[in-house]
């Protein structure tokens, strides 16, 4: 669970989970078996135990709302459930149509309601799809759910609020951008909407947070003999992976910092050092110019119509910034 702020920046990691999936659980026939399974067997009791962490800590910091957010594989109806009593708002992504209580389906009741206006954004690139310009109409409605039938309990229906964004007029040979979001909280006007979909797009750090753990700290081709080990590393380079998302959007939303808020002394010297071949200010430079140093290091070229330096030149500019780092405390300390 990453903690993100509405305007995208990740502050941490706030919980990780561990566990070895059975090997027993794969093929055709065991998948129905884990469909008729409770939920407390199932792996999908994460997003429920992910919720009430954030219920708890939601109680330790009350002068901070909690928001728990989250994509479709949290769309269960026991997490509705929990947040009837829950001290935590929350926020997800629709995977069904779920049925209304006094009849109909949910999609089409808040496909009727009113446009409360229209939202843009950039779209973040993904596999087989470029970033491009979206303009959304935005609707919302409160409905209460019809609880879907379970053989070990019985389910009380939950009222939330359902709101539809959705792409009227896609680019030419482009699928149209649409969400279904669900929430616990109330959605009375246009800047309501607009905020639930700001917090939405935040969740896209997540993805850019494992890409950087995957591809830059490369935690699969861990090839280490004990579980203890391998969480050890884990656990280490969480924390990497968050030092490399942080640095990213802080410098698009703070770049006139002083450098010294995320770099120490012998960093940003010795990348301002190598790249420039000057002597180091005596004043800390911006955190912006520090970072296309880094990054020019990893591979930033830095021309007029580049945009930010990204994850990827951060972390291989992170790794050469430590060792040049290293060669002048050595030289210093032979001096």
């Amino acid at each position: 669970m990453l903690a993100v702020t509405p305007e995208g920046l990740c502050l941490g990691v706030l919980d990780f989970w561990r566990w070895v999936r059975d090997a027993s659980d794969h093929g055709g026939k065991d998948r129905q078996n884990r469909l008729s399974r409770p939920l407390e067997k199932k792996e999908s009791l994460r997003w429920v135990e992910g919720y009430k962490k954030i219920c708890a800590l939601q109680e330790e910091v009350r002068e901070t709302r909690m928001v728990y957010l989250a994509d479709r594989d949290s769309d269960l109806f026991e997490l509705f459930e929990a947040a009837e009593s829950g001290s935590a708002a929350w926020l997800i992504r629709a995977a069904q149509d779920r049925a209304v209580q006094d009849g109909g389906l949910l999609r089409e009741r808040v496909s009727q309601s009113a446009c409360l206006g229209q939202i843009e954004f950039n779209l973040a690139p993904a596999r087989g799809r470029k970033s491009r310009r979206v303009v959304q109409s935005l609707r919302a409605v409160r409905v209460r759910l019809r609880p879907p039938y379970r053989p070990d309990k019985k389910l009380a229906p939950v009222e939330v609020t359902a709101i539809l964004a959705r792409e009227e007029t896609p680019p030419s040979g482009e699928e149209p951008i649409q969400w279904l979001l669900l929430s616990s909280l109330p959605v009375d006007s246009f800047a309501d909407a607009a905020e639930k979909i700001q917090w939405y797009l935040c969740r896209w750090q997540i993805e850019v947070y494992f890409h950087i753990l995957k591809s830059g700290c490369k935690v699969e081709d861990l090839q280490l003999q004990s579980r203890e080990r391998i969480e050890v590393a884990l656990t280490l380079y969480l924390i990497v992976a968050w030092r490399v998302l942080y640095l990213t959007r802080l410098g698009r939303a703070a770049p006139n910092l002083s450098c010294e808020v995320a770099f120490s002394p012998q960093e940003w010297q010795a990348a301002y050092l190598v790249s420039k071949r000057q002597k180091p200010p005596a004043e800390p430079p911006r955190l912006q110019e520090i970072l296309v140093l880094v990054a020019g290091l990893g591979g930033y070229l830095a021309r007029k119509g580049d945009g930010p330096p990204g994850p990827k030149t951060l972390w291989i500019g992170l790794q050469r910034v430590r060792d040049f780092a290293l060669a002048l405390e050595a030289r210093g300390a032979s001096a």
